[in-house]
């Protein structure tokens, strides 16, 4: 077989290219959504102590804790798990918003593992093992992108109603739900789609998987068949 009969192998499916760029932007969303300190912030004109914050980050602005002995002001904004913010980690901190970190953290773990994937196979490497495989490697990308949404769908209704609760922020209707709740709600919904679109990649690998194994046969002649008596 020549080199290049060797190449005469299908290029991925466009349902596969669209899932992957679908898979790319939600992640990068969540990318910013994870960082940024935006998920609830508050309105300007009410001029609140309490600034804006997000899953890791806190601001604030000449804050006094009510239930703090000492007369201690807490101004700017510093991460969560800091020195700083010590005797307010267990207010700031409740265990619905642990569980929102944790299922934000898993998400973009699962997010960036389908775009490995989904590389190896829109790269073709390594060639004959994506071949062979090329409907599991789908349908595990899809997987990883649908098990993704749940977790951000989660996470999102679980912030968005415990974010209003009196025992966590002071003065809860002083605050919105600012721009990087909005970006882990957009990158919820691209995941969802982006599943949608690699299954139907992996459901055409699974229809096409005999003819991938035979032209893998095919890239390995039988050594006694070189046109040799």
């Amino acid at each position: 077989m020549t080199v290049d009969e060797k190449q005469d192998y299908h290029k991925a499916s466009n349902s596969l290219v669209f899932g992957g760029i679908l898979t790319y932007v939600s992640c990068l969303l969540l990318v910013m959504a994870f960082a940024s300190p935006y998920w609830i912030q508050s309105y300007e004109e009410t001029h609140s102590e309490f600034k804006n914050m997000g899953l890791w980050e806190y601001c604030f602005e000449d804050f006094r804790y009510p239930y703090y002995q000492f007369n201690t002001l807490f101004d700017g904004c510093h991460y969560i798990f800091s020195e700083k913010y010590y005797v307010l980690r267990e207010w700031l901190l409740p265990g619905w918003l642990m569980v929102v970190q944790a299922f934000v953290t898993l998400a973009l773990m699962l997010s960036f593992t389908s775009q490995v994937i989904i590389a190896l196979e829109l790269i073709r490497w390594p060639l004959e093992f994506v071949l062979l495989h090329e409907w599991l490697l789908s349908g595990i990308a899809a997987i990883a992108n649908a098990i993704a949404a749940k977790l951000l769908l989660l996470s999102v209704m679980i912030f968005g109603i415990a974010c209003w609760r009196r025992d966590w922020m002071l003065y809860p209707n002083f605050n919105y739900l600012s721009w990087s709740f909005g970006f882990a709600v957009c990158s919820m919904f691209l995941h969802f789609i982006a599943a949608a679109f690699i299954y139907m990649d992996a459901k055409k690998g699974w229809e096409y998987r005999q003819e991938s194994r035979n032209l893998v046969v095919q890239m390995h002649p039988n050594p006694g068949r070189n046109g040799y008596v």
